[in-house]
């Protein structure tokens, strides 16, 4: 009988987003691989999909249903391990595991950033904190992707099985690589823009923790004094009507373009200039490093994800005080010398390359799963991620 791991996580599309190399892993290991999350998406290297109705809201009463479901799912399957992702997945997986762990089952949760941290509103501290620090008791390994929130886990003695600091989901860097000048200007003609256009982007939902209007009100005092600059957002979300009202009454509807959602966020990334990003809390960005990985250099508010990737005067700047002010000096300097701005993009493909590819966090996982009973068919080679579309 072949073995079982359960990936559980709030919404499908967190798996077709960071996870499918792993699920494809896992079946050429001769595993099965199931899936819990919400939504109706089909997805590839998945066996058995259960759509479970989970809201990101820890006080929906529909949470409690999805708490049952996932009890019966795991009493029928008998799982060898449970990966657990987002924060109401991570909470519903782990104690409905309670019973399955005394039997064997090894129960791994990723933390794609603590919703408590330096800056979190207090109210996450009152709800998150105490809930976190019970739930890692019931936990195997407290997986981390930052080195802040592994100092937090380990100082304040979170009582899981281990503590572990990977270093993300890992970016597929045949896929988001610097290209040369001609085929950035292919790609210009392709989108609509020119060969002198600046172009600066940011890929995020849109909403308030992204902050998008901090980038609207600093490019209303940037685009006098940066030639040819235009702000790229892609994305869509909540806030997007309420942002493009902003941009126009701030003067700036007409060098910002709302992209909405894009699986090409390769071509945007590699005939951009300039990335940016303004973000209130990151656990650690994956739109960061993929433009780091096409040798983007990033300015980027001063945050614990941001602050994770992106070294300061090498690869980009980090901005903790007057935004608009610095963020307008950082894009002239870079717009007035492109030597720098090249250097600084090599700068920080090098250190994708060096810490966050997805052949280094796959040989990080792959090490954690090993130990928690998955036994390794080493004649399989490095993760193949080229099917990957999303």
């Amino acid at each position: 009988m072949s073995k079982k791991i359960l990936y559980c996580a709030t919404v499908d599309y967190h798996f077709k987003a960071f996870h499918l190399p792993y699920m494809k892993w896992f079946q050429e290991q001769g595993w099965e691989v199931h899936v819990a999350a919400g939504g109706d998406m089909e997805l590839p290297f998945c066996d058995r999909k259960y759509s479970i109705d989970i809201r990101r809201s820890p006080f929906k009463l529909s949470n409690f249903k999805a708490y049952r479901d996932l009890k019966r799912i795991l009493c029928k399957n008998g799982y060898d391990i449970i990966h657990a992702h987002t924060p109401m997945g991570g909470v519903l997986a782990r104690l409905a595991a309670r019973n399955s762990r005394k039997k064997g089952t090894k129960v791994l949760y990723t933390a794609h950033g603590f919703h408590f941290c330096k800056g979190s509103p207090l109210l996450n501290w009152i709800v998150y904190y105490p809930l976190e620090r019970w739930l890692a008791r019931h936990t195997d390994c407290l997986i981390t992707i930052n080195s802040e929130d592994y100092n937090l886990a380990t100082s304040h003695k979170f009582k899981a099985g281990s503590i572990e600091h990977v270093h993300g989901v890992g970016v597929d860097t045949k896929r988001f690589h610097p290209v040369s000048h001609e085929e950035r200007n292919r790609l210009r003609l392709k989108h609509g823009y020119g060969k002198e256009d600046f172009l600066v982007y940011y890929v995020a939902e849109l909403n308030k923790n992204k902050n998008q209007g901090l980038l609207l009100k600093a490019l209303a005092l940037t685009r006098d004094k940066v030639p040819g600059i235009r702000l790229l957002l892609v994305g869509d979300g909540g806030m997007e009507k309420t942002y493009k009202a902003m941009s126009k009454k701030l003067g700036v509807d007409d060098i910002v373009d709302f992209l909405g959602f894009r699986k090409d966020a390769d071509e945007i990334a590699k005939m951009c200039d300039v990335a940016v990003a303004s973000s209130l809390r990151e656990g650690l960005p994956v739109n960061i490093m993929e433009a780091m990985a096409c040798g983007r250099p990033v300015i980027a508010s001063d945050n614990r994800g941001h602050r994770e990737l992106v070294r300061d005067g090498v690869t980009g700047w980090l901005i903790s005080g007057n935004f608009a002010d610095l963020f307008c000096r950082y894009l002239a300097e870079l717009e007035g010398n492109r030597h720098r701005m090249a250097a600084m993009g090599k700068a920080a493909r090098e250190s994708v390359l060096t810490t966050y590819s997805l052949d280094n966090v796959m040989g990080e996982m792959v090490r954690l799963y090993k130990r928690y009973g998955c036994e390794v068919d080493e004649a399989i080679g490095k993760c193949d991620s080229s099917y990957i579309q999303c």
